[in-house]
């Protein structure tokens, strides 16, 4: 069984307790960002279920279109090498004709050929502009999917290097402790390319944080290119196993995600607490990037991602949509990515939009903005 569909029940308990508690306190103390707000809660929760429906429906409506593998594979690909090819030339012939716009009265006397070279300059760009968002889109399609197709635990598991490690308390062991250290990569990954961060951001789009907030999960898995759990197959470690371990890891994750429960003392130096996640659900700079791991915490302080809880956290986005529409909550990044991709007049930039991190994003548009108004 499912571990975390078993405790469904037990989600909306504890969220009925912690919602009276955070209504005696706010009683007591005043308002905060940890109470519970009708709108919000229900945009968790639906976003919650969109994450379960996505987790179903996306490999069957990805599989076709998986190179190598899917009955349109070939298609993707030749679609995104056209584009690109087209994007490009489509570049070459806008900074040609662009380059005449400025050019002095003496050295192109022909009104009508300036005019003509205006025309087919925007041309140019319209083309890229669609040509770079289509070999981007279905060149990112291409790779997340034959990447997850290729990296499944059926298919480690068929190459593992380590004989079959069983059941017992030992394999269990490994299974969580190798789950949870993937898991901090996968994390802190997600919050330093800006195209995982597309995925996770679901998860910290509201701006307020309780148990309800745990429940906010990503519905775009399919578009990013993780770590493998699958690789704990290699060193003898069963399918069924990781998947266990995949269940513990979510549940733990579950309780730390309120602001009822403050520090823990010793606990904390190993383990991961409410108190250290509510410092990586902040938008405070200090609190940025901060705090991936799941269960342990001691991957943060090896890594040097770690940061106790100081000054009172600042929940949500450093840039919030003010949104509770599900739709926007899971597709408002991927949009404004590909706009940027759009917009862009170099390769180089429209890659930097995907793979960096969403911070290099907002530092380009600032350049870009100061050199539109020099």
């Amino acid at each position: 069984m499912d571990l975390t569909t078993a405790a469904t029940p037990g989600y909306f308990a504890t969220m009925g307790l912690e919602h009276h508690v955070l209504k005696r306190r706010a009683a007591r103390v005043g308002p905060s960002a940890a109470d519970y707000e009708p709108n919000d809660t229900k945009a968790s929760l639906a976003m919650g279920v969109l994450s379960l429906v996505a987790s179903l429906a996306a490999p069957k409506l990805v599989a076709p279109f998986v190179p190598g593998k899917g009955k349109y594979g070939k298609a993707l690909v030749a679609t995104a090498v056209g584009a690109a090819a087209v994007t490009t030339v489509a570049d070459l012939v806008a900074r040609a004709n662009e380059a005449t716009e400025h050019a002095d009265d003496s050295e192109v006397t022909e009104l009508s050929r300036r005019a003509r070279r205006r025309r087919l300059a925007r041309a140019a760009r319209r083309v890229a502009e669609v040509g770079g968002m289509t070999a981007v889109a279905t060149g990112g399609l291409a790779i997340t999917s034959a990447w997850t197709s290729r990296m499944n635990m059926s298919t480690m598991w068929d190459k593992r290097v380590v004989r079959d490690l069983g059941t017992g308390p030992a394999a269990v062991a490994a299974a969580i402790l190798g789950w949870d250290f993937i898991y901090y990569w996968n994390h802190r990954f997600m919050h330093t390319s800006r195209y995982m961060w597309a995925v996770h951001v679901v998860h910290h789009s509201s701006e307020r944080y309780n148990l309800s907030t745990a429940l906010r999960q990503p519905v775009a898995d399919a578009l990013g290119t993780f770590a493998p759990y699958g690789l704990l197959a290699l060193f003898g470690i069963q399918p069924a196993l990781i998947m266990q371990a995949r269940g513990v890891n979510l549940l733990y994750q579950y309780w730390i995600h309120t602001d009822t429960i403050g520090t823990l003392g010793p606990f904390e130096a190993v383990f991961n607490t409410a108190s250290h996640h509510r410092v990586h659900h902040g938008s405070n700079h200090q609190y940025l990037d901060r705090n991936h791991g799941s269960i342990l915490i001691i991957w943060d302080r090896l890594f040097g991602t770690f940061e106790r809880e100081a000054e009172p956290v600042v929940y949500g986005l450093t840039k919030n949509i003010h949104t509770f529409n599900p739709a926007r909550i899971a597709a408002h990044e991927h949009a404004e990515m590909l706009r940027d991709v759009g917009q862009s007049r170099t390769w180089r930039d429209r890659l930097n939009f995907v793979l960096r991190g969403p911070g290099w994003a907002y530092t380009r548009h600032a350049e870009q903005a100061a050199a539109a108004a020099a």
